[in-house]
């Protein structure tokens, strides 16, 4: 386990390398000028100078690209222009309400997806067969900022059932969770059904069945373990996914998460903000799929000896 660890740690760092360096560039070739789109078109250019100076971007390209680096190992993301603190702070404050939010999406997909998913693999063609297709159509279908007012209508606006948006208690957290969850369970269910009924169809399935073992002990202790195997890699992929789709829903729903910053951080032209919240969640998203590997190299040892 330990080798495979480092073996993947090792194939991370030119993933790593890739990332901070898109991230450095997406900012700074961008066309126009950042400084100009911070402090506006009748900005003095004293300002513009001095703006400029400060975040470095009067010195080469290559020079700023180091001094990027050199910062980033230190820990240093910046300066926010607007918030007048440190970038790394500001995400790390509201880095734990996206994680909440991105958690109870997953476990609103999970709930929905696993069961139906798997009576749905065993009773192919039944009525729980088509509406497992139906959830998973619509779930796929309907896009997050359309689904979001949606569910705000009804269940805020017209039966005053839950709260329109913000945070505070766990009531915030229906709407935008659903919201989130239900495209990730129209995907995870598919591929849950879609498993069941290969793996039933196994030589070691016909086997238990032929030394007595009953049905149910069948699919829970020999079939469901192979089903999860391809299931925990697409969730943990849906997961990372999860810390970037979560700007839509944070801002439809008034969410204070990083999403919802980063989206503010845009409008406001805040540069150094901007590229760090970027980074944070690039970041998160190759941590995520860093941890469903190993999730996934426990459930099939086969992987490690690969």
């Amino acid at each position: 386990m330990e080798a495979y660890l480092k073996r993947r740690l090792l194939t991370l760092l030119p993933v790593v390398f890739g990332v901070v360096t898109g991230v450095f560039l997406l900012i700074h070739l961008i066309p126009g000028d950042p400084v100009v789109l911070m402090l506006g078109e009748n900005a003095q250019p004293a300002d513009i100078e001095a703006l400029r100076h400060a975040l470095g971007l009067d010195l080469p390209l290559w020079q700023q690209y180091l001094l990027f680096w050199q910062q980033l190992l230190q820990g240093n993301l910046g300066q926010s222009l607007y918030h007048r603190q440190p970038v790394l702070q500001l995400v790390l404050d509201r880095l734990p309400a996206t994680m909440l939010l991105a958690g109870c999406a997953l476990v609103v997909s999970l709930l929905v997806a696993v069961p139906l998913g798997i009576l749905a693999g065993l009773r192919q063609r039944s009525w729980l067969d088509y509406l497992s297709l139906t959830v998973s159509i619509l779930g796929i279908s309907m896009p997050v900022f359309w689904l979001g007012p949606l569910l705000i209508l009804l269940f805020a606006v017209k039966w005053h059932w839950l709260p329109v948006a913000g945070a505070g208690s766990w009531k915030h957290l229906v709407l935008p969770s659903f919201t989130m969850g239900f495209g990730l369970a129209a995907i995870t269910l598919r591929m849950i059904r879609a498993s069941m009924i290969e793996v039933m169809t196994r030589d070691f399935i016909r086997t238990a069945y032929a030394k007595g073992l009953p049905r149910r002990q069948v699919v829970l202790r020999h079939a469901l373990r192979n089903v999860l195997i391809p299931v925990v890699t697409i969730v943990g992929l849906q997961l990372g996914a999860l810390f970037g789709g979560a700007v839509i829903t944070e801002v439809v729903f008034s969410y204070p998460g990083v999403g919802r910053l980063l989206i503010l951080s845009i409008l406001r032209r805040d540069y150094p903000l901007v590229q760090g919240t970027i980074l944070v969640i690039a970041f998160l998203y190759i941590l995520v799929n860093l941890l469903t590997d190993l999730v996934y190299s426990r459930i099939d040892p086969r992987i490690r000896l690969e």
